[in-house]
């Protein structure tokens, strides 16, 4: 009995082309139909994309990005601008942390989407499939 390898996946470039809204495997397709909607597969290419599994790893680590960008703006503010009023603090770093939040979301999904595929993780892997 022969066991197959499958053909290795380069993660980064699959992360890379997943960050930028494109299909891990052509890098032509779009992944979302919509902002956070995956497609069930690559326009492109065909490639089945309805296997990934990203449900609540996006937004905590979306949460993470945001948080350490805005705490540390937060305070650079504050140590440039003592006496900044209240109004200011309360329009503009809420403001930026949903604009943050949005921007970044459907970025860190797509990575995340990408890495299952190249790791073949949640039925990415042919293989894996019972005929």
């Amino acid at each position: 009995m022969t066991i197959l390898e499958a053909e290795k996946r380069d993660v980064w470039l699959a992360m890379k082309r997943g960050f930028l809204g494109h299909c891990p495997h052509c890098g032509e397709g779009r992944i979302f139909s919509s902002y956070l909607k995956v497609n069930p597969t690559c326009p492109h290419c065909g490639e089945e994309l309805h296997h990934h599994r990203a449900d609540d790893a996006p937004p905590y680590i979306t949460i993470f990005i945001v948080g350490h960008i805005v705490v540390g703006l937060m305070l650079a503010a504050e140590q440039v601008y003592d006496d900044s009023p209240i109004w200011l603090n309360v329009l503009v770093w809420p403001l930026l942390s949903v604009i943050l939040s949005l921007a970044i979301l459907p970025r860190v999904k797509g990575a995340l989407i990408a890495y299952q595929w190249a790791l073949r993780m949640h039925g990415f892997d042919k293989a894996d499939q019972i005929p």
